[in-house]
């Protein structure tokens, strides 16, 4: 008899656990689509919002680093943000401008480099805080993602009160500061790197196919400094085949690639080196990130539809790693920023991974959103780390896909437009 009691009570028990934690599955499979959109998008936002530099207000670098480094470009993509944030109602539009006011100040005051930004700051001085040994001045990509986003805040912000006023006047100046030209140094290149005590060391030409598109639109649209077009034609399209090599033949590459260029500028656009737009090309070489994954599921095992994506990220073995579908460039280590950052060209599949890792993965949520990267190969590790160059995307690109918001403010702007004619791209829906 007391064995039957105990039998039943464990019996009781044990369906107690187990309805309470089938009830949690259950309540968390309540949410929508739209719902895990806005759960992620709202967490995400805090990065930039809760974190931001108390002084300069720009995003810092990573949540594990020194908290002075602000980053350039991750705050380009924190502009953004912050404007998602004001559609959302996370915040107002009167605390959302006097922010972008606050970074903007900020920056005219700070170091800059024939107009160009560095790609950290101290955000406690304003001065360039080195990158590496000669990478201590100006940085032409990091500067184009901030301009991007200062652009299309000056298209938002676009109501006739002082403070709109002003910062659309502070954009502005920032914008055609930039002398894009310079960073030719009298070739027919444009340049990643200036410094004014190593000068043109670096020696990086920007040549597509990756995440420098964006430079060479905004340096063709400058009204100020603007450079030929066919300084576009000779190192994007046509100088070495990257274009061809990269978007139509070889799949080894880091999804930012995919990402950092198209926060503002739509990509559903031809240069005339494609029968395709980019935006089909992206979408091709998104898919083929996933396949990857899909297809090293016996050295991986919990690769698959639902565990894909390979970026740049923190990695447990070399600390920081560009991964990329290829052998010697894939470790195991997945970042949340790949898939969900493509959420534009791959609205299904992205949607399936930010539905199985908010569902499952208790341990790569956190305070501002999914952390940066786990590798469950490496003794299930899981990196504690934020980094604004990850978060900026995620939160950017699904409102994009929800709203396109982001899309309609950079390109609708007169300067863009002007360059997207020099360049004689043409645009489909």
């Amino acid at each position: 008899m007391k064995k039957y009691l105990w039998t039943s009570l464990l019996f009781i028990f044990t369906s107690f656990l187990l309805w309470g934690r089938n009830e949690d599955e259950q309540n968390q499979e309540k949410l929508s689509d739209e719902e895990l959109m806005e759960t992620v998008q709202k967490q995400t936002f805090r990065y930039f919002w809760d974190y931001g530099h108390p002084l300069a207000g720009l995003a810092r670098e990573r949540s594990n680093g020194n908290d002075d480094i602000v980053t350039t470009g991750g705050s380009g993509f924190g502009i953004m943000a912050i404007i998602v944030g004001i559609e959302r109602g996370y915040i107002t539009r009167e605390e959302g401008t006097k922010r972008l006011i606050q970074i903007y100040e900020f920056l005219n005051k700070s170091d800059q480099f024939h107009g160009a930004f560095p790609h950290w700051y101290d955000g406690s001085t304003g001065k360039a805080f080195s990158f590496s040994k000669k990478d201590d001045g100006g940085d032409l990509v990091e500067t184009a993602f901030l301009i991007q986003g200062i652009i299309t805040s000056r298209n938002y912000f676009n109501q006739n009160n002082e403070e709109e006023k002003e910062l659309r006047k502070l954009a502005t100046s920032l914008w055609e500061g930039v002398d894009w030209d310079w960073y030719r140094n009298g070739t027919e290149n444009l340049y990643w790197h200036w410094s004014p005590n190593y000068d043109f060391q670096m020696n990086m030409p920007l040549y597509g196919f990756n995440e420098t598109q964006i430079v060479y639109l905004l340096a063709a649209a400058s009204p100020t400094h603007q450079i030929d077009p066919s300084i576009y034609k000779s190192c994007w399209e046509n100088g070495t085949d990257r274009y061809q090599l990269s978007l139509e033949k070889d799949s080894a590459k880091p999804l930012f690639w995919a990402h950092y260029s198209y926060i503002g500028l739509d990509p559903k656009f031809k240069d005339g080196n494609s029968e395709k737009n980019y935006f089909q090309l992206i979408k091709e070489r998104t898919l083929e990130n996933r396949l990857w994954c899909i297809n090293q599921k016996d050295k991986y095992p919990n690769y698959g539809e639902k565990e894909w994506g390979l970026t740049a990220s923190d990695d447990p073995f070399r600390g920081y790693m560009a991964h990329e579908p290829t052998t010697n460039l894939d470790n195991g280590t997945i970042s949340p920023t790949a898939a969900l950052s493509s959420i534009v060209y791959t609205p299904k599949e992205s949607l399936e991974v930010m539905r199985y890792l908010y569902e499952t993965k208790p341990k790569l949520w956190g305070e501002y959103g999914f952390k940066d990267a786990y590798n469950q190969t490496n003794n299930d590790w899981y990196a504690e780390s934020f980094l604004a160059i990850d978060q900026g995307p995620i939160i950017t690109m699904i409102e994009n896909y929800r709203t396109g918001l982001l899309w309609k403010y950079f390109m609708m702007d007169e300067d863009i437009r002007t360059g997207i004619q020099r360049l004689n791209w043409t645009f489909e829906q």
